[in-house]
């Protein structure tokens, strides 16, 4: 009678069954028209830019085709990737040195750091190309010797010495080492003091912190800006033009005068550009989620990776598990 009593008592206590229907918010998502609208106008806009382009009568698409993969042009993209890759390559290691000097304790290397930034920097680039290219105007020849002597090791002509191509290069690379310098310096402070202290204390050298500590770590703060300087260094290459060096531009330019396909010449030299600006896009990303390992928990997906994702989300899986009651015995 006891052990009844005891049971009825703890079913009476125990919580009624509760349908979740019953109490449960139904969230009404907030309706945007304006966004609707917009994205509509937007799409009507570009629908329309896009026929007045493929319908103007003035273009030749058949030349657009024709000289995309000419040879003369193939040379200068060609040509316009290698004084990329130099000019990056080079200037990258130059930016280097001059950003350790501008973090140096010696005034001197401060100095000249700081006025090699200043006068790079504070110039167009148009005209320290042309600067360059004209060099043999203020130096006849290039000399290697003791200096405000007359004793001389090597002498050389400078228009023999310094080309065409030599010159852009040389002033791609030496304007572009100011601009990496300071974006390099920028990710050496973005790194915590600590850091430097804890090297000093291991009785690590400046140069040796420098290059094993405080670099790797400021590669995730340099890498994002650096590859946009690699995509406008790859631009930039067209300013090479009024010094007569034979990269994309230029090449379009020549056969535009032949033929008098202007129009047409700049689509194809334009084509090219956006291609390879998004190939090296690709590296960049992959740079930018290698560095940046540490810096959150878990990496957003790749494109691939969202591909695969969206195909296996597509594909029919196995029957799902029929459902099972929980049955609570009383």
């Amino acid at each position: 009678m006891t052990a009844t009593r005891g049971a009825d008592a703890r079913a009476s206590a125990a919580p009624p069954a509760f349908d979740a229907t019953d109490d449960d918010v139904v969230a009404i998502p907030l309706r945007r028209p304006w966004r609707v609208v917009g994205g509509a106008l937007v799409l009507v806009l570009v629908a329309s830019f896009a026929a007045s382009v493929l319908t103007n009568p003035n273009i030749d698409f058949q030349a657009i085709g024709a000289f995309v993969f000419d040879p003369r042009i193939l040379d200068g993209v060609g040509l316009t990737l290698l004084i990329t890759f130099i000019a990056m390559v080079v200037s990258t290691f130059l930016a280097v040195v001059v950003a350790g000097m501008r973090l140096s304790s010696n005034p001197v290397l401060v100095s000249v750091a700081w006025c090699y930034v200043w006068v790079f920097r504070g110039t167009p680039l148009l005209v320290q190309i042309v600067l360059w290219g004209y060099l043999g105007l203020l130096y006849e020849s290039l000399t290697i010797g003791i200096p405000f002597t007359d004793i001389a090791f090597w002498q050389a002509d400078t228009n023999a010495l310094i080309s065409a191509f030599t010159a852009g290069l040389l002033a791609l690379t030496l304007n572009q080492a100011a601009y990496s310098s300071e974006i390099v310096r920028a990710g050496m402070l973005s790194v915590d003091e600590g850091q430097r202290e804890a090297a000093a204390s291991l009785g690590m050298s400046p140069l040796y912190t420098f290059r094993r500590v405080l670099l790797p770590q400021a590669m995730r703060v340099i890498i994002p800006p650096m590859g946009n300087e690699t995509i406008s260094m790859l631009k930039n290459t067209s300013l090479l033009s009024v010094i007569a060096v034979l990269e994309l531009y230029t090449q379009a330019t020549v056969i535009s005068s032949q033929n008098l396909k202007q129009v047409e010449l700049l689509i194809v030299a334009s084509l090219w550009y956006l291609f390879l600006t998004s190939v090296l896009s690709i590296p960049q990303y992959y740079l930018e989620r290698r560095y940046g390992r540490g810096s959150s928990r878990s990496l957003p997906p790749t494109p691939l990776q969202r591909l695969r994702r969206a195909i296996d989300a597509r594909r029919p899986g196995p029957d799902p598990a029929p459902e099972t009651k929980e049955v609570r015995v009383v």
